[in-house]
């Protein structure tokens, strides 16, 4: 094992000591629904389009049974899969998977609103009723802010609306979150859900930056729009911050703007794994929300996905509303 794994190894091992002694003294959620895992095979014949093979944390199966056995003793009564693949039949295959494992309770898929066989393949998914949308954002080489002008896209969304299906972005951007408030006042029926809205950089010119709180603050008047905190865990100096009160700051800006209705927890696992184990992801969001009413934290792991993804129960222990 080379020196730098092993720094890495004893900082997280560090950290997991650290999150052990603060997670016991914080109240119980109850059950957790995870609202942002991926599920991806690279031994299935013909690889997968990601996670590269050279990705050594990622490049392994990313399965329901793995997911299911790690996140059980946590209270994870479920979780939604977000698609980690551009391939059109990648929606069929993450569909077969999620049908056997009912830890899964939805799936969001890859669709292109201006492909010619997108109202068909729309219409074929939607009959799987574990299909819950569609992601579209910066991933895949895509250009929400260009490819929402382009001809058939809005008609497209609005189809998606009609069908009671969700919007959902990826990896924002100041200029993603302009693009999708775009989308918002066009198709004032979607659901929308923005992902890994802590990650999304902030800019530092003030003109810009008043501009990017604008455009959320219009966003959160809609009861439709939906925001994840997920890719929050941040490692500095080769180590992972385990004081809740180093991300309390950027978190609680997001949630004055969006309210504890419209904010959902997600994982991001696997790919997670990159900065912090599921424990220590976990951890670190209990510590954050510990502050909140316990009805706040029941509607952030749980209640608002519900509201946002419509997903059905599938276990007896998936509460519903």
């Amino acid at each position: 094992m080379r020196r730098r794994d092993v720094l890495r190894l004893a900082s997280l091992s560090a950290a997991a000591a650290a999150l052990s002694r603060v997670a016991p003294g914080q109240a119980e959620p109850g059950p957790i629904l995870d609202a942002h895992i991926h599920l991806f095979d690279p031994t299935r014949p013909g690889g997968v389009p990601w996670p590269p093979k050279d990705d050594s944390v990622l490049y392994q199966p990313s399965t329901p049974e793995r997911y299911a056995a790690l996140t059980a003793r946590f209270g994870v009564v479920g979780a939604i899969a977000i698609e980690a693949s551009p391939l059109a039949s990648d929606n069929d295959w993450l569909l077969h998977v999620a049908e056997k494992y009912p830890v899964i309770v939805g799936v969001i898929g890859d669709l292109v609103p201006t492909s010619p066989s997108y109202r068909q393949d729309l219409d074929r998914l939607h009959r799987n009723p574990l299909f819950l949308g569609f992601r579209y954002g910066n991933l895949w080489d895509r250009d929400l802010a260009v490819d929402l002008h382009k001809p058939g896209f809005i008609e497209g969304v609005k189809e998606l609306a009609a069908a009671g299906l969700v919007f959902e972005s990826a990896n924002p951007d100041p200029r993603l979150i302009r693009a999708i408030l775009d989308v918002a006042e066009r198709v004032p029926g979607l659901t929308i859900v923005i992902d890994h809205l802590p990650h999304a950089p902030v800019p530092e010119e003030a003109a810009a930056r008043d501009a990017y709180w604008a455009n959320l603050r219009q966003l959160a008047r809609s009861p439709r729009v939906f925001v994840k905190l997920s890719e929050i865990p941040s490692v500095v100096n080769g180590a992972l911050v385990t004081d809740p009160e180093f991300y309390r700051g950027a978190l609680d800006a997001i949630w004055n703007v969006f309210g504890e209705d419209h904010i959902l927890f997600g994982s991001d696992w696997p790919n997670s794994d990159h900065v912090a184990p599921y424990a220590q992801t976990l951890a670190l969001v209990r510590g954050y929300v510990a502050r909140k009413s316990p009805e706040a934290r029941e509607k952030y792991f749980w209640k608002n996905s519900i509201a946002a993804y419509r997903w059905k129960r599938r276990r007896a222990d998936q509460l519903a509303l």
